[in-house]
């Protein structure tokens, strides 16, 4: 008879575990609820090294990730997610087989209403559409090369810094906007100011689903055409940002375009970031019928009043989409231009399998 409350414990919970759309939840109530998920990319690339005529090779894995969320109470929720990147690939130090398991993300939000939420935690900081695209949903392969140029010198981690920042939503969600206070880079003390960055979106058609991440691709289940701009600012370092977003369902399939611009100028602050301008650009048209799309990436770095340093980069491949995000296979073929070096050929094929 005394194990009859634990079996109703456990009844209850099982009973509670329902498929929501698209994801699986635990539901404790209408206020409490958690779900989780996994994102593992397992990835060949072949690099071919001009100094010594030979080609680098690596099987490994480039994201194994575990996620977790849910919401704690009415209009409060959090996310949290751990990786061990490239897992097996042979890094400047010899083979990455050992990596050290990372927080990748953990914040939590609170929700006061549409148009204005608080995220607080370790976080995307709010500036290029490309710098906060899920690594779940991209396009190509990967980010652009040159996407996070600044994280080394603003102590962040690929992109993400710890901080809060307000966002909300108006003109019927069409309207977006991200504006936060970050730690930055911090001296011996802590005196240093802090890091303040802000995004506005605008988006022209349909307004895309609410979230902390962007899309790479709707797979043409939206009609989304997307402007925005942002700014990144500590002490004299300034970076800024203009892009754009395209996905929208033509013939028989969807065509997908980004275009994104950054001025980046480290200044007195970080000297190790030279005044430079980033260019990307992402192009691609799914086949709707035959799940595939050809992918184009070009992106380009061009350090100011001089030419060391100024490189270029181009991959062309095709994606198959087996079943969308959650599962697919995508190859590319590249080719990295820098000045004043040998260029160098690349072919990447990469297997994604992704639920959340």
């Amino acid at each position: 008879m005394r194990k009859l409350p634990v079996a109703a414990l456990a009844f209850t919970f099982v009973a509670t575990v329902r498929p929501a759309s698209a994801q699986a939840t635990i539901k404790v109530n209408d206020d409490v609820s958690l779900k989780f998920g996994a994102l593992g990319q397992f990835q060949g690339d072949w690099l071919e090294d001009p100094q010594e005529d030979a080609t680098q090779q690596n099987l490994f894995i480039r994201r194994i990730r575990f996620m977790f969320g849910g919401q704690v109470a009415k209009s409060v929720s959090f996310f949290m997610e751990t990786d061990a990147p490239n897992l097996g690939r042979t890094l400047a130090n010899g083979k990455n087989i050992s990596p050290q398991v990372i927080v990748q993300d953990a914040y939590g939000e609170v929700r006061l209403r549409n148009e204005l939420m608080f995220d607080l935690g370790l976080m995307y900081v709010p500036f290029s559409r490309n710098s906060i695209q899920s690594g779940a949903t991209l396009l190509p392969i990967d980010y652009g090369t040159y996407t996070f140029t600044t994280s080394a010198a603003t102590q962040s981690t690929v992109g993400r810094d710890t901080g809060v920042q307000a966002k909300g939503y108006f003109l019927g969600n069409h309207l977006e906007y991200r504006l936060g206070a970050f730690q930055g880079a911090r001296d011996a003390r802590s005196q240093r100011p802090l890091r303040y960055a802000g995004r506005v979106q605008v988006e022209l058609l349909d307004p895309e689903p609410q979230g902390f991440f962007y899309s790479g691709t709707y797979l043409g289940a939206r009609r989304v055409a997307a402007v925005g701009a942002a700014f990144d600012r500590q002490q004299d370092y300034s970076a800024y940002d203009a892009d754009a977003f395209l996905d929208y369902p033509i013939g028989g399939g969807a065509v997908t375009a980004q275009f994104d611009v950054h001025r980046i100028d480290g200044d007195t602050t970080f000297t190790t970031l030279p005044k430079q301008t980033i260019v990307l650009f992402e192009l691609g048209y799914l086949l709707k019928a035959l799940k595939l799309t050809p992918v184009l990436q070009v992106t380009s770095r061009g350090i100011a009043d001089t030419d060391v340093g100024d490189e270029t980069r181009w991959s062309v491949g095709v994606n198959y989409w087996w079943a969308g995000h959650n599962a697919n296979i995508k190859t590319a073929y590249g080719r990295i231009q820098p000045n004043r070096l040998k260029d160098q050929n690349q072919f990447t094929i990469q297997l994604q399998l992704f639920y959340y």
